[in-house]
This record gives structure tokens, C-alpha cells and sequence, in this order.
């Protein structure tokens, strides 16, 4: 299939209580193990990057692995742009293909966040792709940024409710106790600070920092609006342990054909139990 939209695909996640796994591709082995596996389960997913990632792979060789990949399988694809770090970052994403936009300026005072948010929508929205943003600040590291737990804001409601109608956007991404990256202690979630963002937005919700999050927590967050659940670490933990073991166990093994297979694999494993987990497993042709 071609890329799509994630907007039909999180609404209907958000109407029926599951959610759609956002996986992040840092390369063609990663990204690969994430299709083919959504593929054989039926689940629609996103493949998520953020600027480092694009960094890495540059913005036009990303968009055309992610098309060529997504035209081998029969599930949607979503290309969405993780933690957008500024205006042009996400105006180079649109032209370049992106069907998703998260744009980040939590770290900004309210006003200045609401005015970033707002300019990308003016954009994206005439193009039919939608615009996630974040109010509060999640703790952790993702790429660059790296916020100290103990720094980390919580969302507040009555903020965030205006946060959503001014600015228009299509998913919102609160602060509720998760956090990027290894967690140090299972987080403490403040489903009580979810329940009130929910009813008060009405719109798709999306939980950053799920890599490390107890099943039940995150079960428990789908009945609250959560409707996208992002991951990254996770992935890189599994793909990056089992290239060590097959090369400790084959050290004299130089061809990346067999040593990559066994890390995809590790990949895929995780990616089959984080779609169980969300639900959204033979979502497909179900609408």
C-alpha cells in the first residue's frame, strides 16, 4: 500500500479503546522487522523518526525506504515525524512525504508553544496530514534532549483543553509519569491526571516513553483516550543484544545477510507483543 494518513487509523483506535504502535525505524533491518511483522498480524502501525534519525539516514532516502517497504505489504503505514524540533523541520517532512507531524515545543512558555503548534497546522492541515503536539514536559532522552525526571512537568488539564482548541491539532501527547528511554524505577503513571486530560480534550491521545511500561498500565491507559503508543527503546535494546550474541557466539562471521537476520528477528518479537498488547492486531478491513 502507499502511505497514509494516521489520522483515520488513530481515530478509530480512539473510538473503540485500542491503539495504534508507533514503532521508530533507525534503519532498513529495523524497519523491516517492523512491516513484515504488522503485516502478518494485520495491524496498521506508524514508523516514527525523529531529527536524529533523520540525521542519520537523511529526510529523502528515509521517505523512499519507508514507500518501497510499505508497497510490499498489505497493512497501512503512517510515516510520522517524531519530536519535531522546529517549523522548518517539519515544512522539510511535508514536502518530503511525511503523512504524520508531531511538533514539539513543550519546552517553550505556553503561548509560544501554542503559536509554533498553530503555524504547522495552518500548513499541514490544507495537505491532509495531521499534527500531534506535546504540553508538559516527558522526562528522559530522545536524541538530544534530555530532561531530568525529577524536571519533568505534568500536563495540566484545564491547560491542556485549551492547548487543544486553540491550537486545532489532531493528537495530543501529555505528560502523565512516562518518560523516554530506560526507566530507573517502574514509573508511577498519574491516571488520574489521563482521565481528566480526556474528557477534556476529545481527541486521540498518544503515550510517549512506553518502552519499559508494565502490560497492565498500558492496558489501562487505552480506556482513557490513549489511541498511539510510541517505541523506540525497546527496539534498539533487542536488536542491539541479540547482533551481540550471534557475533560473541560467530566471531569469525563477516556477512551482515546472517548476522542481521537473528537481530530482525529479536525486533520482530517485541513488535508482535507490543501489537497484541495494543490490540490492534487484524484491525485491518475491520472499519
Amino acid at each position: 500500500m502507499a502511505l497514509v494518513s494516521s489520522k483515520e487509523m488513530l481515530e478509530d483506535a480512539y473510538k473503540n479503546h485500542y491503539a495504534i504502535g508507533a514503532f521508530a525505524a533507525h534503519n532498513l533491518e529495523i524497519l523491516k522487522a517492523i512491516c513484515d511483522r504488522a503485516d502478518r498480524l494485520g495491524a496498521p502501525i506508524i514508523i516514527q523518526a525523529t531529527p536524529g534519525t533523520l540525521k542519520y539516514l537523511e529526510i529523502d532516502r528515509l521517505v523512499s525506504m519507508v514507500k518501497a517497504t510499505a508497497e510490499k505489504v498489505k497493512i497501512p503505514i503512517a510515516l510520522h515525524l517524531d519530536h519535531g524540533d522546529s517549523f522548518e523541520t517539519a515544512m522539510k517532512c511535508l514536502r518530503a512525504g511525511f503523512t504524520s507531524i508531531m511538533i514539539d515545543g513543550s519546552h517553550l512558555p505556553f503561548e509560544e508553544n501554542v503559536k509554533l503548534v498553530e503555524s504547522v497546522v495552518r500548513v499541514a492541515r490544507p495537505m491532509g496530514v495531521p499534527v500531534e503536539a506535546e504540553l508538559g514536559t516527558i522526562g528522559g532522552v530522545e536524541d538530544d534532549l534530555e530532561v531530568e525526571e525529577a524536571n519533568a512537568l505534568m500536563t495540566d488539564p484545564g491547560a491542556a483543553s485549551i492547548f487543544v482548541k486553540q491550537t486545532g491539532i489532531d493528537s495530543f501527547a501529555p505528560a502523565f509519569g512516562t518518560a523516554h528511554g530506560l526507566y530507573k524505577k517502574e514509573p508511577e503513571l498519574r491516571f488520574d491526571l489521563l482521565e481528566e486530560i480526556f474528557n477534556l480534550t476529545n481527541i486521540p491521545i498518544v503515550m510517549h516513553g512506553a518502552s519499559g511500561v508494565p502490560d497492565e498500565s498500558v492496558t489501562k491507559a487505552l480506556q482513557y483516550g490513549v489511541a498511539k503508543v510510541n517505541f523506540s527503546t525497546e527496539l534498539k535494546i533487542a536488536f542491539a543484544s541479540e547482533l551481540k550474541n550471534y557475533l560473541q557466539e560467530n566471531p569469525d562471521q563477516i556477512d551482515p545477510r546472517k548476522y542481521l537476520v537473528p537481530a530482525m528477528e529479536a525486533v520482530s518479537t517485541i513488535v508482535e507483543k507490543k501489537i497484541e498488547l495494543l490490540g490492534s492486531s487484524q484491525r485491518v478491513g475491520k472499519s
